[in-house]
């Protein structure tokens, strides 16, 4: 019975395990279009919900790697080995999940940042472009009106 992980061992196993194809899963989703904001901000909270259970699945991950430690000092070499052959593929797909996860929410935070900056400047924009449109309406003076037509030269 040495040889063998306690039962919790597999439960906790099957929970990273699901919780890493999660991720992936997530992770791998086609990114959302840079022009709707709303979208934008919805995906950033699923994937800030995805590391904060990031963080809770660390005491489980922490768990596996002490328990294989444990069991390569009593089983024999060919029943150690196998488990922790095991615990270092989740650990890798654990490692790339989460780098994964923290350069998607950069990304996209960069991007709404970006986005945001570019809806402000469209606002100034059209409104810039209104403003030079009602100018550009506006009664021209009568010729001989010298003070108007400078007033407007300079609005010009």
């Amino acid at each position: 019975f040495d040889s063998l992980p306690p039962a919790r061992y597999k439960d906790t196993v099957t929970t990273i395990l699901s919780w890493i194809q999660q991720s992936e899963t997530k992770v791998s989703m086609p990114p959302v279009a840079v022009a709707e904001y709303e979208i934008m901000e919805q995906r950033l909270r699923e994937l800030k919900a995805l590391q904060s259970s990031l963080q809770e699945q660390q005491k489980g991950l922490n768990y596996l790697n002490t328990t294989v430690e444990d069991l390569s000092r009593k089983a024999p070499a060919e029943v150690s080995q196998k488990y922790r052959s095991e615990v270092e593929l989740i650990i890798g797909r654990w490692k790339k999940s989460s780098s994964q996860l923290v350069e998607h929410c950069q990304k996209l935070e960069d991007l709404m940042t970006k986005l945001q900056r570019f809806q402000n400047d469209t606002k100034t924009l059209k409104k810039w472009m209104a403003e030079v449109d009602a100018f550009l309406k506006e009664e021209w003076p009568a010729l001989g009106d010298s003070e108007a037509l400078e007033k407007q030269l300079e609005q010009c």
